[in-house]
């Protein structure tokens, strides 16, 4: 595979973080809501805390030398916010949201599965071409 074509899954996964990391600040009470109440401090602070850490994934990611990492990195942060996407969802159906909003983030549970295995195929992509 030329390394052009190799580099775009990774590229793409970075962009995806990026993106969600700039989110955090963007739109921080979407994000708040998420944080599980048993966390210490203030939900603000998780979600920034959370936001800085995918745009350093994404930066790891976009770095071909910390890609290998990188991809690691992405993997574990996809299994570490799924606590936050189960309360979302569990939290939804209990408040009667719209029914598109309930499906939407009952969705988000079983996509972390690609999530993941999209981030360690970036990092043995990453691997083989050391």
């Amino acid at each position: 595979m030329h390394d052009d074509e190799s580099g775009r899954p990774a590229v793409a996964l970075a962009l995806l973080l990026g993106a969600a990391g700039l989110t955090h600040f963007v739109r921080p009470r979407f994000f708040d809501a998420m944080i599980p109440s048993r966390l210490p401090g203030k939900p603000r602070h998780w979600t920034y805390a959370s936001g800085v850490a995918e745009l350093g994934v994404a930066t790891a990611v976009a770095v071909p030398r910390t890609r290998r990492l990188g991809g690691l990195l992405a993997a574990s942060l996809f299994v570490a916010v799924l606590p936050a996407n189960v309360k979302m969802a569990v939290d939804y159906h209990r408040s009667g949201k719209p029914l598109p909003m309930r499906i939407g983030s009952a969705l988000r549970l079983p996509a972390q599965l690609p999530l993941i295995a999209w981030a360690l195929r970036v990092r043995a992509d990453a691997g083989h071409r050391r």
